[in-house]
C-alpha cells in the first residue's frame, strides 16, 4: 500500500508523528440520516476503518472554519450548504497502534445537501439512520470513537 503523505502548507504542523493530535471529527447530518465513510486502504491512520470527517487542528483555524474546509474538501459540500454546527465534549484516545493520544472535538454538522462528492481520502460512503446506530458497531469496522460520538449526538 501506498501510504498518503501529508505536505503541510505554510503555518501548519505536520501531527503524522506527534504523540498528542488534536483533531475534528464530524458527523455530518441531514434530516433524519447521518454519514459515515470508510477511509482509503492508503490511509495513514485506520485504513479501511468508518469513520466520520476529520482532520488535524493543524493551523490558526477556529473550529467551525476547519469543519467548513474539511467538509468542502472531503465531500465538495461548500459553506452556504452548512445548516448548523455543534461541537460536544472533549473526547480523549490513547491508540498504541499509533503511539497517539487523539484530542477529539466532536461535531454535527446539519447540513442542507444529501449530494456529495468523496475525495481520495475515502473509498466509500453511507447514509445511516440513527436506529442504525447498534447494528453499526457490530458490523462495521469503525475507528474506536465513532461510538462514543454517535452517543454524544444521538444518545445511542
Amino acid at each position: 500500500m501506498n501510504k498518503l503523505k501529508f505536505i503541510p502548507k505554510p503555518g501548519q504542523i505536520d501531527y503524522t508523528n506527534i504523540r498528542y493530535a488534536p483533531t475534528i471529527n464530524c458527523i455530518v447530518k441531514h434530516n433524519d440520516e447521518f454519514l459515515l465513510l470508510e477511509r482509503s486502504p492508503d490511509s495513514n491512520f485506520y485504513p479501511l476503518y468508518w469513520n466520520g470527517i476529520s482532520g488535524f487542528l493543524d493551523d490558526d483555524k477556529d473550529i467551525e472554519e476547519k469543519v467548513a474546509e474539511e467538509l468542502f474538501e472531503e465531500l465538495g459540500l461548500n459553506k452556504d450548504q452548512i445548516i448548523s454546527i455543534k461541537i460536544g465534549q472533549l473526547i480523549y484516545t490513547e491508540e498504541k497502534e499509533y503511539k497517539k493520544t487523539w484530542i477529539v472535538f466532536p461535531i454535527l454538522v446539519e447540513v442542507s445537501a444529501k449530494d456529495i462528492k468523496l475525495d481520495f481520502e475515502h473509498s466509500k460512503y453511507k447514509w445511516f439512520r440513527i436506529n442504525d446506530i447498534p447494528s453499526i458497531i457490530n458490523t462495521y469496522k469503525i475507528i474506536p470513537d465513532i461510538k462514543d460520538i454517535l452517543n454524544i449526538f444521538f444518545n445511542k
